[in-house]
């Protein structure tokens, strides 16, 4: 059964985009949540009606204060989801020290930090469900934003190494690998180009499905891995891009 209803479940960057797709989805489908973001105004906004805690995830004591509040809110922690990320841009010499530790530290050390603090709370729920959300990005090379890629990969490694350690706690990990959906990130890059029109339909010309997502199609995935239904899946990449990723764009040729 699909069922996520009265698992306790936190969500990282959710004010806006998947993050707050995702925690509305996890709500409707019964979950308790708490939703969370670097941005309190966001939050707000977004989700009035849940509880929310302001959290910097690069920053321990930020991420320990947001299981702790989950856990006394309702009791219990069943499952978490590391949504929160960053654009990060440059090559290797262009992008700054500070640009590259910021991307690492939000994108890649920010799940780390959650999940340490949330893994021992799992534990005394008797198991449950963390999804980290990486990227396509995650697979391959894009030009000009080196330290996005380098973390997008390092979230794939982490969750693989998380599953190995935990998958005996009945602590499920696993990864979802997002391509262009309609949020603030890509539409953000699409706005920044000389053509933003054309730039956008070139990028959906390279989707099988010719379209960007929505981000209620990536959030029902969610939904379901942290679901009841999920008791199997361990260590896994799933990809939600339209099939972007699933080979050669060979109807660019054809159409």
């Amino acid at each position: 059964m699909f069922s996520v209803e009265g698992k306790a479940i936190v969500v990282t960057g959710a004010a806006s985009g998947l993050g707050d797709a995702i925690s509305r989805a996890l709500v409707e489908a019964g979950a308790n949540v708490v939703a969370s973001d670097i941005n309190e105004a966001g939050l707000a906004e977004r989700h009035p009606d849940i509880p929310t805690v302001v959290c910097d995830v690069s920053k321990s004591n930020d991420c320990k204060a947001l299981i702790e509040a989950a856990v006394e809110e309702y009791g219990r922690l069943d499952g978490v989801v590391n949504n929160a990320g960053i654009a990060g841009n440059g090559d290797v010499v262009t992008c700054s020290e500070e640009e590259w530790d910021r991307t690492i530290d939000v994108n890649l050390k920010g799940m780390f930090l959650v999940s340490k603090h949330a893994v021992p709370e799992l534990r005394k729920a008797g198991g449950g469900a963390i999804v980290n959300i990486a990227s396509i990005g995650g697979f391959w090379g894009e030009p000009g934003i080196v330290p996005y890629n380098a973390a997008k990969g390092g979230v794939i490694g982490l969750t693989r190494a998380m599953a190995m350690d935990h998958a005996p706690e009945n602590i499920r990990v696993n990864t979802i690998c997002p391509g262009y959906h309609e949020t603030g990130m890509p539409l953000a890059y699409f706005a920044d180009q000389p053509n933003p029109e054309m730039m956008r339909q070139q990028v959906a010309d390279l989707i099988a499905a010719r379209r960007m997502g929505a981000p209620e199609e990536l959030a029902n995935t969610v939904v379901f891995l942290l679901s009841d239904a999920n008791h199997y899946m361990q260590g896994s990449v799933l990809i939600s891009d339209g099939g972007m990723t699933a080979g050669y764009p060979w109807h660019q040729l054809t159409d």
